[in-house]
């Protein structure tokens, strides 16, 4: 049985920036208590690694005093979020995905020049809330065709942004449906460069190899695109966690291809790999 993982697998360059920045922090320095602004990545190990750090997740900006700090995740937080903060006079640590932060500028410029907003992504993701939260949550959020297909035509100025992890495809597929309902659409390139090449290589792999391993949390975003684009190759594609979640292969089962979502550590990815190598020992 052969194993080929994918090149561009686990950490993408604005989670590895995020994960430094808190596991970095010398928490001697910091007076009060330190805070992430929801889970910083969506991976449990991270989670519990920062825990014993004794960095919390932040319930309420109520329990937030003078002299603590909070560490933005990747994903971004609106305009909002930091006015809140500033009010509070808590210290920030910005560990905003730099892709995202543009975004936030894009849709910022945009809005006060008098475009519509338009966001491609899930409506409930913290991406695009953050998103939204720089042209005062006014933007309209699609998620497929259909809802495109139910707008009204107008003589509007539309700017659309897609969320980081989008897929390409389905991305194009809605601003074409848009210059078909609005005047002007202005469209932005924003999903992740990471991304495009993580998704490109997945779908190639997927279509190569008799099963497929896509390694990371099942509440992740890009994960879970991961995992559908190769199904759509590759029937059997299985969605782990960890090396324990790992299914029994059967035994036609030749070529095995792994992918990793930009939130699975690189030590989760090699467990996987290693108790897979176990595995395959103990069958032969």
């Amino acid at each position: 049985m052969k194993i080929i993982r994918a090149e561009n697998a686990g950490f993408c360059f604005g989670v590895d920036k995020a994960v430094k920045s808190a596991f970095n922090l010398n928490a001697e320095e910091i007076k009060g208590n330190i805070y992430t602004i929801g889970e910083l990545i969506h991976n449990q190990q991270v989670i519990d690694a920062l825990e014993k750090k004794g960095i919390k997740v932040l319930d309420s900006y109520d329990t937030l005093k003078e002299g603590d700090c909070v560490i933005i995740r990747a994903h971004g937080v609106g305009e909002n979020v930091y006015e809140e903060l500033n009010k509070r006079g808590v210290k920030i640590i910005d560990a905003t995905c730099p892709y995202v932060k543009r975004i936030h500028q894009i849709v910022r410029k945009k809005s006060e020049e008098g475009y519509d907003i338009v966001i491609f992504g899930d409506p409930k993701h913290p991406e695009v809330i953050g998103i939204n939260g720089w042209c005062k949550g006014n933007a309209l959020i699609i998620t497929d065709e259909s809802q495109v297909e139910e707008l009204s035509p107008g003589n509007n100025k539309v700017a659309v942004v897609a969320q980081t992890t989008s897929k390409g495809a389905k991305y194009d597929k809605i601003c074409e449906l848009l210059k078909k309902k609005f005047a002007f659409v202005l469209k932005f390139d924003t999903i992740c460069s990471a991304t495009v090449r993580r998704q490109t290589e997945a779908h190639e792999l997927s279509r190569k190899v008799d099963a497929m391993i896509v390694i990371g949390g099942r509440n992740s975003s890009n994960t879970q695109k991961l995992y559908q684009i190769c199904k759509e190759n590759c029937s059997e594609t299985y969605l782990v966690e960890n090396k324990d979640e790992l299914p029994l292969f059967k035994k036609n089962v030749n070529t095995i291809g792994i992918t990793a979502g930009a939130s699975t550590p690189e030590s989760v990815i090699k467990e996987v790999i290693f108790h897979m190598q176990d595995m395959m020992n103990g069958h032969e």
